[in-house]
Parts: structure tokens; C-alpha cells; sequence
């Protein structure tokens, strides 16, 4: 028995809740992975999971070898990671989730670079906007916008951030006029962003004269995908509130017009997130790295003038 492949095996089915989860994951064989937790519990003598049907939970000797083992497989990476040999490269499999229009218009035209600089490393991209269970999902680190709430868990490295902009169509704005104070927003409607967490569509935030001011706006239509959000706004069915690196391009061309410039909001942090642990893998390093220089370089680019 390889007892540091064992305690791999063994942690990632604690973390995944799930023997085929952690068998998917780590590429092995479903019975590979029973069979190794097997293996492990006779070696030990003593029962590490509580297993039904539908769910597996940690017996208290179980608990105290996870704890162990997590510290004991951090070390051992630790090491390996310092010698400049291929234990310390970047390698393997990296999950990455952040939201769609994020990956479409700032990572993946970049992605041919992260590939040619770490060619060893298999990335899986997912794309969504909502809350994610990185230990029991498998996924490494996430992408989200906002401020990050504490968590116990997880770190938050900021990499940048992004303004708000309303903007509209000008087939939109002949009809209907152009705001210019946020009062005169009570004669317009919007397209509403449905938020996966809320289930609501989102408010509108300002800040005028130090004070923030939350607005509602009535909304026709709603939806929950960033791409349709800016293609309603194209379309002239109403003003939109959103990231300037998802409107830049439209802005320019004159496809979509800024408006109330003039009512700023809070800017709007970029942040990476991963779990805490002691020692951060040189592959998920890498890849908050190089996403973070992506996106320093992009921010600039973000910028919409008055």
C-alpha cells in the first residue's frame, strides 16, 4: 500500500462527500478508491467513514486522521515546491469557476499565454455567477466580483476591479430622453440582472455628495445571463447597469451611450478565492499569478470617460 496515495485518496473523499466524486476528480477507478480507504482503515485498525447508501460521514478516528493527513500532505508539497525540480512546477489538474463574461472577454483571450507558460497543467474552466462549494466541488479557486465576506476557509487575493455603467441605446434614449439626474430615473424602466444568490434582480448603488443611494428600478424584462443583459440593452428595451469591461466595446463604437456619468458608483473588487490552507499548490499559484497580471493589464483599458 502507498500510504501517501492512500491519504491523498483518503482526504479527497472527505472533502468531495462522495467515493465516485473523488474517484472522477483524481481520474482512478471508482474501485480503486474504495479499495484504497479499505486498505487504509485495516492498516490503521479502526474505522475512518461511516458509510450508507447516500451519504458518508467521519467517525471521530476519522476526523482526527483527515486532520493529520491534511497537514501532513501540505508539508510534503511544502517541500517538494521549494526545489526548483519538476516537484516544484506547475503541474496536474487546475479547476478554475468564475462567471461567463468574465472568461469570454478578459480570460480566455489571454489563455493561449497561461498554456504556453504552464504546458503541464490540465485546466478546466467553469462558468457560472453562483455560490460554490470549492472543497466539495473539486474546484481549486474561483473568480468572483464584490467584496468577499470573511470566511474561515477561504483567502481572498484582490487582482483589480471594474466600474459600473449605465448605459442604454440611442434608439432607446430617442424614445424615451436621457436621464441626467437619478431622479429622472423614475420616468424610465430598466432590463433587469436576475442574481443567483438573492433570487432578486439587482438594485442600483450610487454614491452622491459621500452618501450611497440605493435605487430600484421598474423593470419589463429580467434576466440572468450577462450576454443577454448587454444584447437587451442593444436591442433598445431599456438602460442597463453594467461592468464596464463587459460594455466597453459597445461604448466606443456608439452602439450603447453612457449615461449619468455624472451619479458614480462604488467601484467594484475583482477577487480570487481558495481555500486556506498552510501552503498554496505552485499550480493554483501560477494561475492566480498570471490572472492577476491579465487582468492589471486590462483595467486600464476599463476606463470610461464622462
Amino acid at each position: 500500500m502507498d500510504r501517501i496515495q492512500s491519504m491523498q485518496i483518503y482526504a479527497r473523499v472527505v472533502e468531495m462527500h462522495s467515493f465516485t466524486r473523488a474517484a472522477e476528480s483524481l481520474s482512478l477507478p471508482p474501485s480503486r478508491v474504495t479499495r484504497s480507504v479499505k486498505e487504509l482503515e485495516a492498516f490503521l485498525g479502526v474505522c475512518l467513514l461511516r458509510r450508507t447508501t447516500r451519504h458518508i460521514s467521519l467517525t471521530p478516528d476519522g476526523t482526527l486522521y483527515y486532520d493529520q493527513c491534511r497537514r501532513l500532505l501540505a508539508d510534503i508539497e511544502a517541500v517538494e515546491s521549494s526545489f526548483p525540480g519538476s516537484a516544484g512546477k506547475p503541474r496536474g489538474r487546475l479547476r478554475v469557476d468564475m462567471t461567463l463574461s468574465l472568461a469570454r472577454l478578459v480570460v480566455l483571450p489571454r489563455i493561449k499565454d497561461f498554456q504556453a507558460r504552464f504546458p503541464d497543467v490540465e485546466l478546466t474552466l467553469t462558468m457560472a455567477d453562483r455560490t460554490v462549494e470549492l472543497i466539495q466541488e473539486g474546484i481549486d479557486c474561483v473568480i468572483r466580483a464584490g467584496t468577499p465576506e470573511d470566511s474561515p476557509t477561504l483567502v481572498a487575493k484582490r487582482i483589480g476591479a471594474f466600474d459600473w455603467i449605465v448605459c442604454a441605446s440611442p434608439e432607446y434614449l430617442a424614445e424615451h430622453g436621457t436621464p441626467n439626474t437619478l431622479e429622472d430615473l423614475a420616468d424610465h424602466h430598466a432590463v433587469g440582472y436576475l442574481s443567483s444568490r438573492t433570487a432578486r434582480s439587482l438594485e442600483w448603488h450610487f454614491v452622491m455628495d459621500g452618501e450611497e443611494r440605493c435605487i430600484r428600478m421598474p423593470e419589463r424584462l429580467i434576466v440572468n445571463d450577462t450576454d443577454a443583459y448587454v444584447e437587451c440593452a442593444l436591442g433598445g428595451l431599456g438602460l442597463i447597469r453594467a461592468g464596464s469591461y463587459m460594455v466597453r466595446h459597445h461604448l466606443a463604437s456608439g452602439r450603447l451611450v453612457h449615461v449619468l456619468a455624472n451619479c458614480p458608483a462604488p467601484a467594484v473588487p475583482l477577487s480570487v478565492l481558495y481555500p486556506k490552507n498552510r501552503h498554496l499548490s505552485p499550480t493554483v499559484r501560477a494561475f492566480v499569478d498570471w490572472v492577476g497580471g491579465v487582468v492589471r493589464e486590462a483595467e486600464g483599458s476599463w476606463k470610461v470617460s464622462a
